[in-house]
């Protein structure tokens, strides 16, 4: 599954937006694409919606009971 991920991350920021000025535009472009990817990508399998709106509503229909230590 990383090494999906990673050349994703590769093809659509590291080869597409390069060349790069310095090592903070690399991680700014960077950040971008992580909040992309986690916040306003959509998938099908899940209705259409961004992963951390699913696991929102997973957590809120989700019954969660506090476990004693």
């Amino acid at each position: 599954m990383a090494e999906t991920i990673n050349g994703l991350y590769k093809a659509e920021v590291i080869h597409r937006r390069g060349p790069w000025r310095n090592f903070e535009a690399v991680e700014y472009a960077t950040l971008e694409w992580v909040d992309w990817f986690n916040h306003r990508r959509l998938l099908e399998p899940i209705g259409n919606i961004p992963p951390a709106e699913a696991e929102e509503q997973y957590y809120a229909a989700a019954d969660i009971i506090d476990m004693a230590a």
